[in-house]
């Protein structure tokens, strides 16, 4: 069966010829196994989906396949021929490109300079000719539909320009595979729309795209087949047309659909509210309103794009909400004002532990105390021996691995920075703790602790609030709202299934497919 004869990308999906094929790709970094005998390959013409769960291998195997590190074991071939040296990065760029989330263009050059960047046609006198170089840029923009001036500086396009610029300076060294890593992340869905007409535009022409995405509705929308990695290895590659949504989230998450999942213990119906969410609206038009009571946990569930992070900035502080209201235990809160959140008892556990979280160069006492002067302090000054006495306590109750609280937090393992940041958002025996992403960049051992901590606080009264996107994070939760493009789309209790909360996250209702 032709799957592009009634493929909505439309275009012809062309001879069954690989443009690359990755054949029993290991690799490893220190202990961790990033890849395990997995591979892809992707047909001339075509635009092939790569999906699945965080860690499953993706990145690791989008950057062996541009060239940017070599495999352990295994081969990469181009068209039936061996990949390039690496140490050949003009060979790399004719074969493959990746557009990636973080555009790579320079915001200071003009877009002229963006496309010919170290590759300017040169005088005689060794002098650029800029005419003729912004003329270069203007039929290379023309030649592939990009409409942008090659005048203006690269810091005035839009995310959306940036995409098709960065498509166009791949295109002009010839390569005709590009790899789009999370294309449509910061894109609204107009902009989604007009990049899916482009990405079905060049694919008439011959480009070949690998298209990643967490959205699985735009890999029906958009692309002829899809492969799927889990646990760094290959899971299943199949065309799009002949593989159901209920099955593909099933081969991210390994679960079949029918598996149970542990209920969780009732809360107590006189049990008293402890955070009142009311139309809150943020700063990216994410909407919510909700309650968490005394020894709830809720958890806010969402990929990219979804809002769930400005959300918990706002309740918190660390970002001011354009609307609504948050109550914390009967008192409303100061719209970014993390002070006035701190001095309502919410403790914190952020997003990026190393911007947000931590002083490096201060000592684990330093910072597990930070937030409580009032808690240290004797006769007005702050007692080293109060100090040393909470940090010991929290070293003790986490696990935390260090000589002692005089250890600088530089000195210690990510798994270990995340209990400090832990400790200090448990130092004020919050009423309210909020977790973002707890669980991210750590290992297994520390991932354990970490959530167990849960259990213990939720125990004496105080409701917590779990934002991520990590299963892990999310199953000691009693109930899971799970937020798509800024709005609740679905409101998940204890004994929800791996492959129904994915399938939520990714704006798809498995109840109607």
């Amino acid at each position: 069966m032709s799957v592009g004869a009634h493929h909505p990308s439309g275009g012809p999906v062309g001879d069954d010829r690989p443009v690359v094929e990755a054949v029993n790709i290991s690799k490893r970094f220190g202990s961790t196994v990033a890849l395990a005998g997995a591979g892809i390959t992707v047909r001339r013409g075509e635009t092939h989906a790569l999906v699945g769960r965080n860690g499953a291998g993706k990145s690791t195997l989008v950057s062996i396949l541009t060239g940017l590190q070599a495999a352990d074991d295994g081969s990469v071939l181009f068209d039936g021929r061996p990949a390039p040296p690496l140490g050949d990065r003009d060979a790399w760029r004719r074969r493959v490109a990746c557009v990636y989330q973080k555009s790579t263009i320079i915001d200071t050059l003009t877009v002229a300079e963006n496309l010919f960047l170290n590759r300017h046609a040169r005088g005689r006198a060794g002098l650029i000719g800029w005419s003729s170089l912004r003329r270069e840029a203007e039929r290379l923009l023309a030649a592939w539909s990009v409409e942008v001036d090659v005048r203006q500086p690269a810091a005035t396009l839009s995310v959306e320009q940036r995409q098709f610029v960065e498509i166009a300076r791949a295109l002009s060294f010839g390569a005709r595979f590009i790899v789009l890593d999370e294309p449509t992340a910061q894109l609204d869905g107009a902009g989604i729309n007009r990049l899916f007409a482009r990405i079905r535009h060049l694919r008439a022409q011959g480009v070949t795209f690998l298209f990643i995405s967490h959205h699985l509705q735009e890999i029906y929308e958009l692309c002829d087949r899809v492969t799927v990695f889990r646990d760094a290895r290959h899971i299943v590659t199949a065309p799009v047309a002949e593989l159901s949504k209920p099955a593909l989230v099933a081969a991210m998450t390994g679960e079949d659909v029918t598996m149970p999942v542990a209920d969780h213990r009732s809360l107590p119906t006189d049990a008293p509210v402890r955070l009142a969410v009311r139309d809150l609206v943020t700063s990216s038009g994410a909407e919510v309103s909700f309650q968490a009571r005394a020894g709830e946990v809720v958890g806010i569930a969402g990929g990219g794009g979804s809002g769930k992070v400005e959300v918990a900035e706002a309740i918190v502080g660390l970002a001011r909400r354009v609307g609504g209201t948050v109550v914390v235990d009967g008192r409303a809160l100061r719209s970014g004002s993390v002070p006035d959140a701190l001095a309502a008892g919410v403790g914190l556990v952020p997003q990026d532990r190393h911007r947000e979280g931590l002083v490096p160069s201060l000592s684990i006492a330093e910072n597990v105390t930070m937030t409580v002067p009032g808690r240290i302090e004797w006769r007005g000054l702050i007692s080293p021996a109060r100090r040393d006495a909470l940090a010991r306590r929290a070293i003790a109750d986490l696990a935390i691995k260090a000589a002692g609280p005089q250890v600088p937090v530089a000195d210690l393992s990510g798994g270990n920075q995340q209990k400090v940041v832990m400790g200090r958002a448990l130092a004020s025996d919050p009423k309210l703790l909020v977790l973002v992403t707890p669980t991210a960049g750590v290992d297994v051992r520390s991932k354990q602790t970490l959530l167990g901590v849960v259990e213990d606080v939720r125990r004496r009264g105080t409701a917590v609030l779990v934002v991520s996107d990590e299963l892990d994070d999310l199953r000691i939760c009693d109930r899971v709202l799970v937020m798509f493009q800024g709005r609740v789309v679905a409101e998940m209790p204890s004994g929800w299934r791996d492959n129904e909360l994915v399938a939520a996250m990714e704006g798809v209702d498995l109840h109607h497919v």
